[in-house]
């Protein structure tokens, strides 16, 4: 067992000195260790965190201006910064991109997937106030109907998984 990823790193970020792949338990992942200072280089995943804005009886997404996925449909959402809870990432995240003031109401779900490093948090808003219009880092902001939803051009499978869920409980 080996991390997916690790070949993209070379160098210990402690002291610069050469990383090699060992076992360092039995059972777990082989990890990538500095030969000059023995520190142990953990590659941990990456935390964003994606809001489901219902709005005018259908549910906000933006077309992506940056890549990956330039051109096609999310939901508002991004990296959280480190030190940053969670669920103000949400709200800042969905201003920047639909300049919506929205307020988390609940966790819908967390989407995890094999060889990819990001962990995606979903969480379900209300909306609170703002004029739906694209942010800097997107090229449109629209309402989708529930039956509208472009799911051909969604960019990411966890966008397609949390409104999956989110339509579980809208059509409730």
């Amino acid at each position: 067992m080996s991390y997916w990823h690790a070949d993209l790193y070379n160098f210990c970020p402690r002291c610069g000195g050469p990383l090699e792949k060992r076992l360092i338990k039995a059972g777990e992942p082989e990890r990538l260790v500095c030969k000059v200072c023995e520190f142990i280089f953990y590659i941990d995943p990456k935390l964003a965190a994606i809001a489901l804005v219902p709005l005018d009886g259908g549910l906000v997404m933006v077309r992506r201006s940056i890549e990956p996925g330039y051109g096609l449909w999310v939901v508002p959402g991004g990296f959280v910064d480190a030190g940053e809870p969670v669920e103000e990432t949400v709200v800042r995240e969905t201003w920047e991109e639909t300049f919506l003031r929205v307020k988390v109401v609940r966790l819908l779900n967390l989407y995890s997937y094999q060889n990819h490093r990001t962990v995606v948090a979903a969480y379900l808003t209300q909306y609170l106030a703002g004029e739906l219009s694209p942010g800097d880092e997107t090229l449109e902001a629209q309402v989708f109907g529930l039956k509208e939803i472009p799911w051909e051009k969604i960019a990411f499978q966890s966008t397609r998984d949390a409104i999956k869920d989110y339509l579980k409980i809208a059509n409730t």
